[in-house]
Parts: C-alpha cells; structure tokens; sequence
C-alpha cells in the first residue's frame, strides 16, 4: 500500500499537470471571455487543482519542504485567477482572504528554506527567493486590492490574466524541470518567469485599454 499509493498519486499529478498544460494553451489561443476561453479555463483549473491535491501527499511521502510550498504557490494563483474571473462583484470573500494568507505564509516559507540552502551551498535557494519574492508581493498586493474594495471592470480581468498566466508559469516550469537538465538547475525553474512575464505585462496593458467591463 505505501508503494503503490505514492505511484498512484505521482499518476495523478502528471494526468492533472498534463490537462493544466494542454488547457492553457486552448486558453491563450481561444476568444478572452468565449465559451471555449471558459471550457479551457475551467479544464485548467481542475487539472492544477489535481495537481495540487497529489502534490500534498506526495511532499509528505517525500519529507519534502520545496515541493509542498511550491505546490500552495502554484495554486494560489490559480485560485486567485479563477475568483477573479468568477467574482463578478469584485467583493471578497473569506476564501480569498483565506487563500491570500496561504500565498502569504508560502512566500515567505520559500524564503526562510531559500536562506537555509543558501547556507548549505545548494544553489536552489534562487528558485526559492524568487518565487518566495513573486508569492509573497502577489499575495500581498492582492490582499491590499481587497482591502481598498471591489475590483471590477478592466481591472478585475486585467487581475485574472496576471494570475492566471503566472500560474501558467509554473505549468512550463514543472514540465521543463523534469524533461531538460539544466547547469545550475535554478535556470529551469526561473527560465519560464523570464520567457512569460514580458506576455503578462502586455496582456495586462492590452486589457486596461481595450474597454472590457
């Protein structure tokens, strides 16, 4: 049981990661706001949420620190991404303060195991601080959005998009990891941040511009 329970999830993990891979790319190329936009938002959706429910017993069945706050990190923007699509109001509710705190208390655990690699000489601590800094500042700024009040309009879709193409970023990141070897490792998981950012920056000037309500 302790064998095949870990291979069963790892199954699920790829299953759900691959589904969140193809999803997006349906995403990306469809009508922003279509019914195929939605039907691919949504298979996105449940395939990283598979991916984040496997990845919590697996990081458990591995002692595995790095992955479980990845894992949080993946699917807060997720999350946040999907409510931001969803909430129409733009009104808070206590899944987003919650999910908002976990984004939180994720970075800032990536930065805490960030500085213990650091002393250890693994050079992973730069994956760490920089998606401890990107958790941390997303979930800070979402939360400050919150506070101020509904977001709604142009700027709740321009939000969605930046979320949900962050957590795109992190769909690549896992796929590249574990197909292409890379010296240090830290360019495979920082490389897909590099690539993509540039696109959200656009895709967040593009809507705040287009008129979307």
């Amino acid at each position: 049981m302790s064998t095949v329970l870990p291979q069963v999830l790892l199954l699920v993990h790829i299953i759900g990661g691959s589904v969140a891979l193809l999803c997006a790319g349906g995403a990306l190329v469809t009508k922003k706001g279509g019914p195929g936009h939605r039907f691919f938002g949504k298979g996105y959706v449940a395939g990283m949420t598979a991916v984040f429910l496997s990845a919590l017993p697996l990081a458990a069945f591995q002692a595995n620190l790095f992955l479980l706050l990845i894992a949080f990190f993946s699917f807060y923007l997720v999350f946040s991404g999907f409510r931001f699509a969803r909430n129409k109001t733009g009104a808070p509710g206590g899944q987003d303060w919650i999910a908002v705190g976990f984004a939180v208390l994720s970075g800032v655990g990536m930065w805490g195991l960030g500085y213990f690699l650091f002393k250890s000489e693994n050079n992973q601590w730069v994956t760490l601080i920089v998606f401890g800094t990107l958790g941390t500042l997303l979930g800070a700024s979402d939360g400050a959005t919150w506070i101020k009040g509904a977001l709604t309009g142009r700027k709740r879709i321009a939000r969605h998009l930046t979320n949900m193409l962050a957590g795109t970023i992190s769909t690549v990141t896992a796929v590249l990891v574990v197909n292409v070897v890379t010296d240090p490792p830290w360019i495979a998981w920082i490389a897909p941040t590099i690539v993509i950012t540039p696109f959200i920056i656009y895709w967040n000037r593009r809507t705040l511009s287009a008129g979307y309500n």
